[in-house]
């Protein structure tokens, strides 16, 4: 791939469900958050972009598939990079399914629309939600597996596309205020919202950012592709500051337009009732025919998740078996397409779990919570690699191309830690004290399960490693072959 190809992975990576629905799904989810949605997106872009910073630095000096995988493992240790990138597998993976199972109620939105009520209903009966998100999974899954070459050419005009119809609500939100949207409320609806100051809170506010951060997710798949990049020493960090720059634009403007014309009381009431969408709540002061054109560029941006983020928990896969810590035939390479095919399916099942996983709990934020802080604990763990690697690894350190100054280097990465470890710590708090149903329908325990067999794992094939008589040292120290 070249430098659009990947910049296009990142993008596709980070735009969808994240922009669309968790800034006004957010207010169920974070109580209180109310009007201060902006701030706590431009606050959980520090970190990111902070996280951002480190990927560069290290993609820079390991241009190999597998990205964090690698970067963590050659390092830090096997076992940490190990653990590291099964929790960033685990849950993007669940984050896949999650895409997929949210595209459903877009395509809802476009019947409403149109007013084809009783299709809109038949979308909202588990059965066929379920049914239609594993159709769009599997059929992206196809595209993985029949090479790069139809990956680029799908990605890369559903980006251009998204981008241009993301444009639309953009200029909507801009273009109408709050009083023609209470005005096409109460013709519609016959009802009224009575605007309310929002109340500061700290608590709130660093919880919403915390979640927010998920939003940013996505840049690292860039990394997870440095197998199949030209030039990856140079593209693949260029990339990332390309994804990063375009996305938190897109974010500001996106999110700012909405809060624009539409009361944060409203987005809050409505929230607590239904899953709701950027799309359809503009959809009071637009016809319908530009509702179904926002809902469709909606709908491409969510369907351009999936691709882009199944190739890079594949290549993960790949590059554990490569180096002999996962099951030698999930490096298996398809005879026709050269791609990681069983790997692929492999980060398909996972997927499909996420999918179910959604639809039994009743919301889709639980695959949201496992993401983020399983991304968290990966992005800490890419600061610390930073800092790291000048002693445990001079000879891959020397190979660094950008932020060249190691003092440059410790700043950015410790603070980018800093940083990094308050927000898990915060996003863990308010996941333990919510309230819930079961302890499985709280994310920390289960990430805690996943990094448990995790550990289990790592350990069963370095022991089987040790006894076959492969130099560890050796091969943890150097890259895999190109």
């Amino acid at each position: 791939m070249g430098l659009v190809g990947l910049a296009a992975t990142g993008i596709c990576s980070m735009i969808g469900a994240s922009i669309y629905v968790v800034p006004f799904m957010i207010q169920r989810n974070v109580p209180g958050i109310g009007p201060y949605v902006l701030p706590a997106f431009l606050f959980a872009a520090v970190p990111a972009t902070l996280a951002a910073f480190a990927y560069i630095i290290l993609a820079s000096a390991m241009p190999r598939a597998g990205g964090s995988y690698i970067y963590a493992s050659r390092s830090l240790s096997p076992y940490l990079g190990f653990v590291a990138s099964f929790s960033q597998w685990f849950g993007l993976s669940i984050a896949i399914g999650v895409v997929s199972y949210v595209i459903v109620p877009f395509l809802r939105d476009i019947a409403t629309a149109l007013a084809f009520n009783e299709l809109a209903h038949w979308l909202t009966i588990g059965i066929v939600r379920v049914s239609l998100s594993l159709i769009f999974l599997w059929t992206f899954v196809l595209v993985n597996i029949k090479g790069v070459k139809l990956y680029e050419r799908t990605v890369v005009p559903l980006m251009l596309l998204m981008f241009g119809l993301g444009a639309i609500v953009i200029v909507t939100g801009l273009s109408f205020d709050r009083l023609a949207f209470s005005e096409a409320l109460l013709a519609r609806e016959g009802r009224s919202v009575i605007e309310a100051p929002g109340i500061f809170n700290w608590r709130i506010f660093l919880a919403g950012s915390a979640l927010l951060f998920s939003s940013f997710i996505g840049f690292d798949s860039i990394a997870q592709a440095g197998g199949e990049a030209k030039n990856p020493s140079q593209a693949l960090p260029r990339a990332i500051g390309i994804a990063m720059i375009s996305v938190s634009l897109f974010y500001i403007l996106f999110t700012f337009s909405v809060y624009h014309t539409i009361p944060w009381n409203f987005v809050a009431a409505e929230a607590l009732t239904k899953d709701i969408t950027a799309p359809g709540l503009l959809g009071y002061v637009l016809e319908p025919g530009w509702t179904v054109l926002i809902v469709l560029g909606a709908a491409i941006a969510l369907l351009n998740d999936l691709p882009a983020m199944i190739l890079s928990v594949s290549r993960l896969m790949f590059s554990w078996a490569e180096d002999g810590i996962f099951p030698k035939r999930v490096s298996k390479i398809h005879s026709s397409y050269r791609t990681p095919y069983v790997a692929i399916l492999l980060s398909g099942c996972m997927a499909t779990i996420g999918i179910l996983g959604s639809h039994f709990a009743g919301d889709f934020f639980l695959g949201i919570d496992i993401m983020v802080t399983s991304m968290l604990v990966n992005f800490l763990l890419m600061c610390v690699s930073v800092l790291v690697l000048p002693k445990t690894n001079p000879a891959i350190a020397a190979k660094i191309s950008v932020f060249r100054s190691i003092a440059l280097q410790r700043i950015v990465a410790s603070t980018g830690a800093l940083w990094l470890t308050g927000f898990l710590i915060i996003h863990i708090t308010k996941d333990l004290t919510s309230s819930a149903k079961a302890w499985y329908f709280y994310s920390t325990p289960i990430w805690i399960l996943v990094m448990a067999l995790a550990s289990l794992l790592f350990f069963s094939y370095w022991k089987r490693m040790k006894k076959s008589g492969v130099d560890t040292k050796q091969l943890f120290s150097t890259l895999p072959p190109e």
